[in-house]
Formats: structure tokens, sequence, C-alpha cells
């Protein structure tokens, strides 16, 4: 009978440490997971940052970047210019 008390005793400790332990485990690989994906986007974020600040630098110091860029993205164009813009045709 003592036998068996142990052995009831042993797996009720195990099950009880199962229900305190494992919810804060789960919690812990969810989080664990979470954080993965925010320094993935954190990475991300800084290379884009990077990349406009390069952007930034190159229009400040090269004025012909700077037309062709205005040029492109906002249709500016020099006085005296004519702007022939061909459509595709209707179909």
């Amino acid at each position: 009978m003592g036998q068996k008390k142990i052995i009831a005793l042993t797996l009720l400790a195990s099950l009880l440490l199962g229900i305190i332990f494992v919810p804060g485990y789960l919690r812990i690989r969810k989080l664990s997971r979470k954080n993965q994906e925010l320094e993935k986007q954190i990475a991300e974020i800084k290379q884009l940052n990077n990349d406009l600040k390069e952007e930034q630098e190159k229009l400040i110091s090269d004025p012909l970047y700077f037309e062709r860029v205005a040029r492109e993205k906002l249709g500016v164009v020099r006085k005296g210019e004519v702007v022939y813009k061909i459509l595709p045709p209707e179909e």
C-alpha cells in the first residue's frame, strides 16, 4: 500500500507541476515567436530607412539626379519645353 501511495503522489505532483508550468512555457514560446517577427520587422525598417537616407543624400548632392526624379515622378518640365504623352491605343 505504501508503494501505491508514492506512485499516486508522484503522479499528482507531476500533474500539478504540469498545470502550473505548461501555460507559462507556452506563453514564453508564443512571445518568443512574436519577438522574432518584430526583430525581422525592425531589420526591414532599418534597411528601408538606410535606403531612404541614401536617396536623400543623392537628391541633395546630385542635381542631375534631382532633376531626373523631379521629371519622372512629379512631371516637372523646364521653361519652354513641351511634353508629349503617348497614350496606348484604345481597344
